[in-house]
């Protein structure tokens, strides 16, 4: 009989997004990349988003110089002129950023405002929040220009998945602050002059603006968002549409972790969240699972005999203590991922053993994808 296929098959042949995403530190770009690579070879016309990934594996993709653009990965046995293809790109979060600034401005002088603005230089770069937001940009736009069969995106490498779910609300509600534009009012009454006359340095305003920027450059603050008037309906608007097409049925998350505890957790309320927001969940990856092959029972009292027979029982005795430990961390895991199948029903999950070594080429991400596949 065949064994039953994988879940991510499906999802890679019928998805036009996939959005691999997960908490730090999980093997995202390395699931991303393989993903992509197996639909390429499978035939379809795929592009790869990552946002950080190993320099070894950003050579395997040929991402060894920064670029916001999909480049052609080229190498071994990938497709060549069949239908299928990869490309890939590294997220340039302030490009990026610049490029939206200058979708939405009302002409290029306000566009040049605000990024020779030295408050916008900071929030583009260091923002909370910012990346993830963007990432979601670039998305929706090579989703628009319909080059590609599917798209995968690799989520920024943060302390909770769900921060690129919120990113879009959380930076809306920053560049719409009500508060800053009770700065605004006066600049534009007076001048801008008085944004630059301001000491405010011991006021509520200010420390929220330290707070929230880094920045004290509160008169730069307030011209930034003077300069950004006319500008937040187009964000607003834009990201609407972002969240749209994340909750369309052609789109699939697939949930990252590695089978701790903490990781388990986070990608359980993470595939809540996913639900509550009615947004599509493709599968579940553990990765780095631990794997103890059967050995035959050996009795604690002959194990103990064999450490007191020389040098080779001692190795053997602590060979099988080893094994043992293994069998007991192998098992715990298993119930961690069990326990995790029972809070997020019908959920497809897939193992992938801790492997040998790092995946950074293209033979192994294939090696990759064959356990994300089997």
């Amino acid at each position: 009989a065949r064994s039953p296929a994988s879940p991510l098959a499906e999802v890679a042949r019928s998805a036009r997004i996939i959005v691999c995403c997960g908490s730090g530190g999980v093997g995202k770009t390395s699931t991303a990349a393989a993903v992509a690579l197996w639909a390429a070879e499978a035939g379809r016309r795929t592009c790869v988003l990552t946002i950080d990934p190993a320099r070894r594996l950003a050579q395997a993709l040929g991402l060894d110089l920064l670029s916001n653009a999909p480049r052609p990965v080229e190498g071994k046995g990938l497709p060549a002129g069949g239908p299928g293809s990869l490309d890939a790109m590294m997220l340039d979060m302030r490009r990026t950023f610049d490029e939206v600034i200058e979708r939405y401005a009302r002409d290029p002088e306000q566009a040049d405002r605000i990024l020779a603005n030295r408050f916008y230089q900071r929030v583009s770069s260091t923002l909370a929040g910012t990346q993830e937001y963007m990432a979601m940009e670039k998305l929706y736009e090579l989703h628009e220009s319909q080059r590609y069969d599917l798209l995968v995106v690799d989520t920024p490498p943060t302390r909770s998945a769900l921060d690129f779910l919120d990113a879009p609300d959380n930076l809306n509600e920053l560049l719409d602050a009500r508060a800053f534009r009770l700065l605004i009012a006066p600049a534009q009454r007076i001048g801008r002059g008085y944004l630059r006359g301001l000491n405010l340095a011991t006021t509520a305003m200010t420390k929220m603006v330290r707070r929230v920027t880094g920045s004290e450059l509160l008169a730069e603050v307030g011209e930034f968002f003077a300069a950004f008037e006319g500008m937040y309906d187009g964000f607003k608007e834009r990201a609407g549409l972002v969240y749209d097409q994340l909750k369309h049925p052609s789109t699939a998350f697939v949930v990252v972790a590695t089978p701790e505890g903490a990781a388990l957790r986070e990608a359980a309320y993470f595939a809540g969240r996913l639900a509550a927001d009615r947004m599509p969940l493709g599968a579940l990856v553990v990765n780095r699972i631990h794997q103890a092959q059967p050995v035959p029972k050996v009795p604690a009292a002959a194990r103990r005999r064999l450490a007191a027979d020389g040098a080779d029982g001692r190795l053997l005795a602590d060979l099988l203590e080893l094994h043992a430990g293994l069998e007991a961390l192998a098992s715990a895991e298993q119930r961690r991922v069990r326990d995790l199948l029972d809070s997020v029903p019908n959920l497809g999950v897939v193992q992938v053993p801790l492997l040998a070594d790092d995946v950074h080429d293209l033979a192994g991400l294939r090696r990759l994808g064959e356990h994300l596949f089997a």
